[in-house]
């Protein structure tokens, strides 16, 4: 009887072995497939980090996009503010180059009560234009003559040698609304 107890436990060791190998094979396999979850659970949240890094990205250019607009649009806006007058004032030039004529014959007259009028409705608009940012381009006779502010009608010989190249007479005065020139001064030059 010992001796069948002892050729079992021979059975039962290859069989303990055999379990035991079993065993040992699934948590092998248990411990891998953890490694492959947790690798898996690495990638994840390696894609949840990259995808996380786009969509920041994504809204950085947005909302940059979104200022760059803001500020264009403020941009626009105010220089359609400072232009948008530029229309009508310009209506107004030629009534006020009529004021200046006026205000010379008029002052040949001897009726000083409708002079002084005139002058008060001149100077009003007058007043009323340079509050809305409108101002006379300066340009004299004797000045050197530059193209870029002021338009030359004609060429006429030079009174004088000093007088080449520059201003002779300015025919109409001309006018700026801001930095904008809207109408360039009239000018005669020597040559």
């Amino acid at each position: 009887m010992f001796k069948n107890v002892f050729k079992n436990k021979g059975n039962m060791t290859t069989e303990n072995t055999e379990i035991d190998q079993k065993i040992e094979d699934v948590t092998l396999d248990n411990n891998a497939t953890e490694e492959q979850v947790l690798a898996e659970e690495l990638s994840v949240e390696e894609q949840l980090t990259k995808d996380l890094a786009n969509e920041k990205d994504k809204f950085l250019r947005l909302f940059a996009e979104f200022e760059n607009y803001k500020r264009r649009t403020t941009k626009e806006r105010i220089e359609l503010f400072k232009t948008a007058n530029a229309d009508v004032v310009g209506a107004l030039l030629p009534v006020l180059d009529d004021f200046d004529r006026a205000i010379i014959e008029i002052a040949k007259s001897e009726n000083e009560a409708v002079t002084k009028g005139v002058q008060l409705i001149h100077e009003k608009l007058k007043n009323t234009l340079n509050s809305k940012g409108l101002e006379v381009v300066d340009v004299n006779a004797g000045d050197a003559f530059n193209a870029d502010f002021a338009e030359a009608i004609t060429q006429i010989p030079a009174p004088s040698d000093d007088m080449k190249g520059k201003i002779v007479d300015v025919l109409e005065k001309g006018y700026k609304l801001g930095d904008k020139i809207i109408r360039f001064p009239k000018v005669v030059i020597g040559q």
